[in-house]
């Protein structure tokens, strides 16, 4: 399974640590959020990851939705539970609830319409900035600290018309950033294709903390810094 370098199973756990973490950020989301670097003082395990997993133990439902409520941090045993009305919790050996999933409609277990659904997903998911959030926080007129970037993930779903596609795509249809004081809820909105056609659709959900007046001096300094170190991952560097 593609997932198998990016976890650990230890008897009825399952364990992520921060290099393997970072790894799947960025070698399968694309993602260079510094949350998710393994020396970063608020590390948490990406959301996507988590997704990743739940789709690869439960199947791919038509209907989905993901509540992430708190961050997961290096090393946490995380138990993947299937609950009696078919929702999943994923959560720690102290009861600590990590995400939350509701489900309905068919399911498919079929490994590469899995995969191959998780892999366009989250080659969305982490463009999240600069590539759906700089153009959003522009237009508002505000940013996140440029010294402590702080960008949560807080839930996203998605309907599906058929679970067989071989080989899905996503695409932006819409998106929206809500301001109140120093936060702003981020809306992402998707169409999902398959062979020429329009087989679902989905919207995902970012919290931006911290904000402040926008900067586009120090704005251009981040999406440097994204694509220096974008480029130094990629050559090895």
């Amino acid at each position: 399974m593609f997932l198998d370098e990016f976890h650990t199973p230890t008897g009825q756990r399952v364990r992520i640590s921060a290099e393997q973490a970072s790894r799947f950020a960025k070698r399968i989301a694309g993602d260079y959020n510094p949350i998710h670097n393994p020396d970063a003082r608020r590390f948490c395990v990406p959301g996507d990851l988590l997704f990743a997993l739940v789709l690869a133990r439960f199947g791919l439902s038509q209907h989905m939705s993901f509540r992430f409520l708190n961050m997961v941090g290096d090393g946490t045993p995380l138990c993947f539970q299937e609950l009696d009305d078919g929702r999943i919790r994923v959560c720690d050996e102290g009861g600590k609830s990590y995400l939350e999933v509701e489900r309905s409609g068919a399911t498919t277990r079929d490994e590469t319409v899995v995969e191959a659904f998780t892999r366009c997903y989250v080659a969305f998911s982490g463009k999240n900035f600069p590539h759906y959030l700089k153009p959003l926080m522009e237009e508002k007129g505000v940013m996140f600290n440029p010294r402590r970037p702080l960008v949560i993930y807080d839930s996203m779903g998605f309907s599906l018309e058929r679970l067989d596609a071989l080989a899905p795509g996503l695409e932006l249809a819409r998106s929206s950033l809500e301001v109140t004081g120093k936060r702003g809820d981020a809306l992402l909105e998707f169409r999902i294709a398959a062979d020429g056609e329009q087989i679902g659709t989905g919207s995902k959900k970012l919290v931006v903390s911290g904000l402040c007046e926008y900067d586009p001096a120090a704005m251009d300094d981040i999406v440097a810094e994204f694509y220096r170190l974008k480029a130094a991952y990629e050559t090895g560097a």
